[in-house]
């Protein structure tokens, strides 16, 4: 997601150290990192006071759930759309430090707080939906400016043929990574991704959001129109919240498989060593 800078050699080869991410980039991404972590572990704690999501406009215990996550006679259990596994240990019915079966749906070390406090954890989960959501802005207008968004995260017409495509996807799963200059472009796998993130995924979360504040309904209700009820925003929070969470998991791994000292030290110091063509 980040912005690849332009590089202060000319001609870059494999081998070279180039200068990959500006300063803005770089503490955009690690404020982006540690917000992330923060609402996705106080959305947990949050999720725990009522560990059920339903469709429409209201939800009660009595009512379908077509997510569910508890426990019963001390066996811990998720039911997705009526399908039933059991989760003991982990969803539920879990075992905390000091060696105490707790009926949670997550367990502490997912959840800020990690003791259950519902209200600090909407504190904390709204004070960094407002850092998120103003980076998020400031990027956007700025990629604007810039050109970012049109010169590095939107594909070019032969990006989108189906050969093109294939071929990236072959590549991947194969591990052979681009070598050289091409290192420092996107390829149409990750335009893809960025791009459903950023304009998709993240947009929904916040619109989501706003649509579960009684003031944000009073204010638009048509945000509980377009959603088709509160229930049905908070289910499709957890939705877009469940593949963000992906999405970074796919990231760090390829951050894992592309070089993990040269990959980090580059959203660090800026710094990235361009990987050698093969000879």
């Amino acid at each position: 997601m980040a912005a690849p800078h332009v590089s202060e050699i000319a001609d870059p080869q494999g081998g070279d150290v180039v200068r990959r991410h500006k300063l803005s980039t770089r503490l955009w991404h690690w404020v982006n990192f540690a917000a992330l972590i923060i609402l996705l572990m106080s959305g947990l704690m949050i999720f725990n006071a009522h560990p059920r999501l339903y469709w429409g406009e209201y939800g009660a215990n009595p009512d379908p759930a077509w997510l569910e996550i508890g426990s019963q006679q001390g066996e811990g259990y998720a039911r997705i759309a009526g399908a039933q596994v059991t989760t003991t240990g982990v969803l539920g019915s879990w075992t905390d430090g000091d060696g105490n079966t707790q009926s949670r749906a997550f367990p502490s070390w997912a959840t800020l707080p990690s003791n259950y406090n519902l209200a600090l954890a909407r504190r904390w989960h709204l004070t960094f939906a407002w850092v998120f959501s103003l980076g998020l802005t400031f990027y956007l207008v700025w990629s604007l400016v810039n050109g970012h968004i049109w010169r590095d995260l939107l594909p070019g017409r032969h990006e989108i043929k189906p050969r093109h495509i294939w071929n990236d996807i072959k590549n991947h799963a194969r591990l052979r990574f681009p070598k050289g200059a091409a290192a420092l472009r996107y390829n149409i796998l990750q335009k893809t991704s960025y791009i459903g993130v950023i304009f998709v995924l993240i947009p929904a979360m916040i619109l989501t959001g706003l649509t579960m504040s009684p003031a944000m309904d009073a204010s638009w209700p048509w945000l509980l129109d377009m959603f088709g009820g509160r229930q049905t925003a908070r289910s499709i929070h957890f939705i877009a919240a469940t593949l963000l969470v992906l999405f970074i998991i796919v990231h760090l791994v390829m951050v894992l498989l592309a070089g993990p000292f040269n990959e980090i030290r580059s959203m660090i110091t800026g710094r990235f060593r361009l990987p050698r063509e093969k000879r």
